[in-house]
């Protein structure tokens, strides 16, 4: 199960009194997974196994959207304006990591009210935009977590400060949607689970979508107006 919550650009809370301007970062629609069977959470760690909060499951399935996430980025970051926000410092995650409550990593595991402190509950994705198809993201993310399960993957061990401090040791998320589009391209595993039709025709609108961009500089402007 999932669910997004919306949230305001980063520099918004900097400011006592903002005004809302068409060049500012904006705002992404954040998603939470939890991952469930038999109406029992089985992200959660036990004491069986717990790696950070998470149970054997949950690390596999989160390592595998981890690995995933660059060509992820082309389904949940669909716009070449989206990497105007997945900056750093923006709460948006501009490099590869996760952290626990860690909201400055595009991966974050979190320990709500109510859930013991050495545990978590479920994920965040944070490089999700406004802009994107929820479904399409999501089987995106549920594809990835598919994998990570299947080929049983680790997680690193968790960034637990600002990532952007670990910048030259990271590894940096697509900076624009031509880099995203190429990592999808590149993704034979997302073919395979999501469909060699649906990733041809994904990728076939992205790349429209940067020679109209490209074309047309003040296009983004005319989207946010539209709503």
């Amino acid at each position: 199960m999932f669910y997004s919550d919306t949230m305001l650009g980063f520099y918004q809370y900097q400011t006592t009194n903002y005004v809302p301007d068409l060049n500012d970062i904006g705002s992404g629609s954040h998603v939470h997974l939890s991952l469930w069977k038999n109406d029992q959470n089985v992200f959660m760690g036990s004491n069986e196994y717990n790696y950070h909060g998470m149970s054997n499951v949950g690390e596999q399935f989160l390592a595998g959207v981890y690995h995933h996430l660059p060509s992820i980025l082309a389904f949940t970051a669909p716009h070449p304006n989206s990497y105007d926000r997945i900056q750093p410092n923006t709460w948006s995650g501009a490099y590869l990591c996760w952290g626990k409550e860690n909201r400055e990593a595009p991966l974050r595991t979190a320990c709500p009210p109510g859930v013991p402190l050495d545990m978590v509950s479920n994920f965040e994705i944070k490089s999700f935009d406004g802009c994107a198809n929820p479904h399409l993201g999501l089987a995106a993310i549920v594809a990835a977590g598919i994998d990570g399960l299947r080929r049983g993957l680790k997680l690193a061990e968790p960034i637990e400060s600002n990532p952007a401090d670990y910048a030259s040791k990271l590894k940096r998320l697509p900076q624009d949607l031509l880099e995203s589009v190429e990592s999808l391209a590149a993704d034979k595993t997302l073919h395979e689970l999501i469909g060699d039709n649906l990733i041809t025709a994904i990728i076939a609108v992205r790349k429209a979508e940067i020679d109209h961009y490209s074309k047309n500089p003040g296009a983004f402007g005319d989207l946010i107006h539209c709503y």
